[in-house]
């Protein structure tokens, strides 16, 4: 091993990538519905690797999760300030248990438990299975004013608490929200989800299936039965959602509209559900594959972004519009039922499908389209974190107590405001999915991989002396919010339950929590509620890492 150990710390960035390499590998290893994923697969691998004395430079950690929580709070900006309403509130109640519910048992075991800063601080961000308050708190440590040894332990702290607590705070949530929790409210998730999508207008919707044939078709018929009949009678006759996009007439192509009056010999084109064009025949005419009808009809598919007015807080079936048709609605990048009583919030994407006209049209009232554009505006983040930066450095003194957001709490509240901001004035500071997606995982893994080499030399002492607290405060700060929320929510606010589950497994920030939870529905119902804590709760949990520091380290 001398070798491995002589490369590692001559040229420590390889260490970094292996670290991130393996991290990912170990991540996607499963146990039933429980996967690790990438960032505590990282963290494991890194706690190895820094057992060869291997270290980075300081600044790379504070570089690179000033980019992840500005990505992060750029990307979760809109759909934040959009749940600033009424009922995006009456969900973040949630969101609210779930931060002073964790604060207020890290600090009740600190104080019983005599623990030192960094171990509280690794608990709290473990059994709240959210990864930023590792680094919001490993920062406020640095700042407390303390020897450079103690702070380098207490940091370290950090890290090794947070990989045991995070661990069985995962495998907790998941089996509570997918099975605890159904059980204590009473009812057979998958049949109170199906039963409450077709409340909302919809069907049976498996988020882990694909149709074998798509749902939305063309098709083109010989007119016989309707002749006489107009193209807005024909698709009202029709057993579903279907547009007469044009009309073969004597070798020509005739543009559709609801008054055209259709005549013998004409071949009409129709898109629209598959479950309105399967009789089409027994309605129209033959079917026909004459090629000179599908060349004459062309289709479009745009995302576009819900921002207008009149379009926020509305029904989905209230964005339909004759002509289009929505194929999909997406939020916080989590698929969403498409049923028609489904709410639209601002920040949503959904998917129009329609003649580049009636494309148009509709975009125009429903929101903007989604940039094509993979150009990074690097004025704008570069702005936007150095802002963060500065407001970071800005400290309030509560009493005795000094409390500073710092770099990562800077940032985050800068990225929501630049994100926000993007979300209204598209003609400025694109920052492309794809690319904010590559940052925050990118600079998450790598503040992570730099905190678990540092922390390392102090892991074997921590876990010798807290190897039996930490799995049960990991267990135990996901059951105590977990089952106030389930309460809170059910008796009090009357949440159904499907929503409601799915709310408890977003308070937690926790993708494999709400995975088991559709799974087990058998639709995406429980995300309704999911994304609503999830964008709340990866805005003030990493907040509560500068709490808990300024207040125990004071």
């Amino acid at each position: 091993m001398d070798w491995v150990r002589h490369l590692f710390q001559s040229t420590p960035e390889i260490a970094l990538f292996v670290c991130l390499a393996l991290g990912y590998l170990v991540g996607k290893l499963r146990v039933g519905p429980i996967r690790l994923g990438g960032i505590c697969g990282t963290l494991i691998v890194a706690l190895l690797v820094g057992l060869l004395d291997v270290s980075l430079e300081p600044q790379v950690r504070t570089i690179a999760f000033a980019l992840f929580i500005f990505a992060l709070g750029f990307t979760g900006g809109p759909q934040f300030f959009a749940n600033l309403n009424r009922s995006g509130l009456k969900l973040g109640v949630l969101s609210l248990v779930e931060a002073v519910t964790v604060v207020a048992l890290v600090l009740t075991l600190g104080s019983l438990l005599a623990l030192d800063v960094g171990t509280a601080s690794g608990i709290l961000a473990g059994a709240a299975t959210e990864s930023a308050v590792v680094g919001t708190a490993t920062e406020a440590i640095g700042k407390l004013g303390l020897d450079s040894a103690t702070s380098a332990a207490f940091q370290g702290n950090v890290a090794t608490a947070y990989t045991v607590c995070y661990l069985f705070g995962l495998i907790t949530i998941v089996l509570f929200t997918s099975g605890l929790a159904p059980a204590l409210l009473r009812i057979n998730l998958r049949d109170s989800s199906r039963a409450l999508l077709r409340e909302l207008g919809g069907g049976d919707d498996d988020p882990d299936a694909s149709p074998a044939l798509p749902g939305l078709v063309g098709r083109a018929y010989e007119v016989e039965r309707v002749v006489g009949r107009t193209a807005g009678q024909v698709e009202a006759a029709l057993p579903g959602r279907a547009t007469v996009e044009g009309v073969v007439r004597d070798g020509g192509f005739v543009a559709a509209s609801p008054d055209l009056v259709l005549a013998a010999g004409d071949v009409v084109v129709l898109v629209g559900e598959r479950k309105a064009l399967i009789d089409g025949e027994s309605v129209i005419g033959p079917e026909t594959t004459r090629p000179d009808a599908a060349a004459k009809t062309t289709l479009e598919t745009r995302e576009v972004v819900v921002t207008a007015r009149e379009a926020v807080d509305r029904p989905l079936r209230d964005l339909r519009a004759h002509g289009v048709f929505l194929t999909s609605l997406s939020r916080t990048d989590q698929l969403m039922p498409t049923a028609d009583g489904t709410r639209v919030r601002r920040g949503d994407v959904v998917t129009l499908v329609g003649a580049p006209n009636d494309v148009e049209r509709a975009t125009g009232r429903i929101g903007y389209a989604v940039p094509r554009t993979v150009a990074t505006d690097f004025v704008y983040l570069g702005l936007g974190v150095t802002l963060g930066m500065l407001i970071g450095k800005l400290t309030v003194h509560l009493g005795a107590v000094p409390l500073s957001l710092g770099t990562g709490g800077g940032a985050l509240l800068s990225g929501l405001v630049f994100g926000w901001f993007r979300s209204r004035h598209r003609a400025i500071g694109s920052f492309p999915p794809a690319a904010a997606t590559l940052t925050k995982d990118l600079g998450l893994a790598t503040f992570i991989a730099a905190t678990g080499l540092a922390a390392a030399p102090q892991a074997g002492p921590l876990l010798a002396e807290y190897g039996l607290l930490l799995p049960f405060a990991g267990i135990g700060m996901v059951l105590v919010p977990a089952l106030l929320s389930l309460y809170i929510g059910g008796r009090l606010l009357k949440i159904e339950p499907p929503i409601l589950i799915g709310a408890i497994a977003g308070q937690q920030c926790s993708t494999p929590a709400i995975s088991a939870v559709t799974g087990v529905a058998g639709n995406s119902v429980p995300l309704i509620g999911y994304t609503v804590t999830y964008a709340i709760s990866s805005i003030l949990l990493p907040l509560t890492g500068p709490v808990v520091v300024g207040l125990i380290g004071a």
